[in-house]
C-alpha cells in the first residue's frame, strides 16, 4: 500500500498490475469465470455471475459487468485488502483511480502499431476524426464506463449483502438526502428511491450522432459484397441493434410482407420490424450467391461468413468488414451509428408519429425516443447561414433607412456590406 503525506493512498504512484482474468467458458449457464493470477476461481464473482444467469441476463451484458468486477478485484490485489474487507475509502479510491489511470494496451493484430479504423497515423487518442467529428477512444476509461462499473459494483455488494457473505455496509454509498428522516437513517435500512451513487461523475448529454445521407452513400459504395450491402441495409432501414439482426434466423426474414423478425436485447421478446425493399433485394442476391453452400432451414442462420469453413457471422466479423469500409474514406462510424441514423430518419419524418418510432426502436420510454428530435449541428449551421444571407438579401433590396447617429453611411457599408444595414 502506498501512502501519501495526509496518511492515505497516493494514487498517483499507484500501478495496478494486470493479474486476474475474466475466462470465457463452455458452459450454458456460465458463460464467463472471473479468475485470479493463480487461475484459482474468484468466488463471489462466480457466485454473483452465476445469480444474472439465473436471473436471465445475456452473455453479454454478464462479460461486462464480468469486466467490471474484474478491474475492482485488480485494485483490491494491488492494495492488499480483501474483498469482504473494503470501505468506503476503498470504494472512493478505486472510483478516483479509474478516472485518472490509463487503459490496459491490448494491441490488436490488425493494427500493430496501435491506432484504429479510420484513424491517421500519429493521430493522438482522443483526436476527432476529420470525416466523422467523433474522437478516436482516449486512453483513459470513458466517463460512461465509470458510470457502468460504479453500478455493478455497488449491485454486487447488495447481493452479497442480502445474501450475509459480504461486509455490513456496502462500500458503494448512495449520495446524501437531505431531510432530518434521512439523517436518522440506519445504513442498515433501503436508501430512499432516486437516489445515484456517492462517488459517480456526471456524465456529459450528447445528442446521437448519425451519418449523413452523402457520407452514407459513399460508405455503401465501398462494401464489397451482397451480403454486406444487405446486413448494411437493413440496420439503416429498421434501426435494430446490430446483435439483434446478427441472431436472425432464415424463418425471420419475410420479403412478402417486408419484415423481419429479431430478438429485442433487453426484453428478449420477438419482434417484427419493416425494412425497406432494398434490404430485401440485397439479401435475395446474397442468398442466391450461398445457395447449396451453407445449411437450408428456418432454423439455420441468416447470416454466414463468405470464406469457408462457412459460420455463422459474429459480431467481431460484421465490425471487422464495416471499420474496412470505414478505413476506405478516413472515417470511425460504428454499427451503433447506423441504428441512430435510422431513428433520425423516422423521427424527423412529419409522416411518422413519434411513438411509432419508439415502437420500432424497441425504446421503454418516450423520453429516449425524442433525443432523435434534437436539431444536428450541421443542419443548424446551414439553416443559419441561410437566414443571414436572407437577411442579407433582404437589406440589399429594401429602401434605405437613415444611419445612426454619429455613424457615416459608407462606413457602415464597408463593415455591414452596401445596404445591409
Amino acid at each position: 500500500m502506498i501512502a501519501g503525506e495526509d496518511g492515505g493512498r497516493d494514487l498517483s504512484r499507484l500501478v495496478v498490475a494486470g493479474c486476474g482474468s475474466l475466462v470465457r467458458t463452455e458452459d450454458l449457464f456460465q458463460p464467463y469465470r472471473l479468475v485470479d493470477a493463480a487461475g484459482v476461481v474468484v468466488v463471489p464473482a462466480e457466485t454473483y455471475l452465476r445469480e444474472l444467469a439465473v436471473c436471465g441476463r445475456p452473455a453479454a451484458t454478464q462479460r461486462s459487468y464480468g469486466m467490471d468486477l474484474l478491474r475492482w478485484f485488480r485494485f483490491l490485489w494491488t492494495v492488499r485488502v480483501g474483498w469482504d474487507q473494503a470501505t468506503r475509502a476503498e470504494a472512493r479510491d478505486f472510483c478516483s483511480w479509474i478516472q485518472s489511470a490509463d487503459k490496459p494496451a491490448r494491441p490488436h493484430w490488425r493494427y500493430p502499431e496501435g491506432g484504429a479504423p479510420g484513424e491517421q497515423a500519429g493521430t493522438l487518442p482522443g483526436t476527432p476524426n476529420a470525416v466523422t467529428g467523433k474522437p478516436s477512444p482516449g486512453r483513459r476509461y470513458a466517463t460512461s464506463t465509470v458510470l457502468h462499473c460504479e453500478s455493478v459494483l455497488r449491485g454486487f455488494y447488495d447481493f452479497h449483502l442480502e445474501a450475509g457473505s459480504g461486509p455490513m455496509v456496502n462500500p458503494f454509498p448512495l449520495a446524501r438526502h437531505g431531510g432530518r428522516q434521512a439523517r436518522h437513517r440506519s445504513p442498515m435500512e433501503p436508501a430512499p428511491a432516486g437516489r445515484t451513487g456517492r462517488y459517480r461523475p456526471r456524465l456529459p448529454v450528447r445528442a446521437p450522432r448519425q451519418i449523413p445521407d452523402q457520407r452514407f452513400d459513399e460508405l455503401f459504395a465501398q462494401l464489397g459484397s451482397d451480403r454486406d450491402r444487405a446486413l448494411i441495409a437493413f440496420w439503416v432501414s429498421t434501426g435494430a441493434r446490430a446483435a439483434e439482426l446478427l441472431g436472425a434466423t432464415t424463418g425471420d426474414a419475410d420479403p412478402g410482407q417486408q419484415l423481419i423478425t429479431v430478438v429485442r436485447k433487453g426484453t428478449r421478446a420477438l419482434q417484427p420490424l419493416p425494412a425497406s425493399p432494398d434490404a430485401f433485394v440485397w439479401l435475395r442476391l446474397y442468398q442466391a450467391q450461398m445457395h447449396e453452400l451453407v445449411p437450408a432451414g428456418r432454423d439455420q442462420p441468416l447470416w454466414w461468413t463468405l470464406r469457408r469453413p462457412f459460420r455463422a457471422l459474429s459480431y467481431d466479423a460484421a465490425r471487422a468488414m464495416f471499420d474496412r469500409a470505414n478505413a476506405v474514406l478516413g472515417a470511425n462510424w460504428t454499427l451503433h451509428d447506423l441504428r441512430h441514423s435510422a431513428a433520425y430518419r423516422m423521427a424527423r419524418d412529419p409522416g411518422m408519429p413519434l411513438t411509432d418510432v419508439q415502437w420500432v426502436l424497441g425504446h421503454a420510454h418516450l423520453s429516449t425516443t425524442q433525443r432523435y428530435l434534437t436539431p444536428l449541428t450541421s443542419d443548424v449551421i446551414a439553416d443559419v447561414l441561410a437566414f443571414h444571407e436572407r437577411r442579407q438579401q433582404d437589406g440589399r433590396d429594401a429602401a434605405r433607412g437613415p444611419s445612426a447617429p454619429g455613424y457615416r453611411p459608407e462606413s457602415l457599408d464597408t463593415l455591414f456590406g452596401e445596404g445591409a444595414w
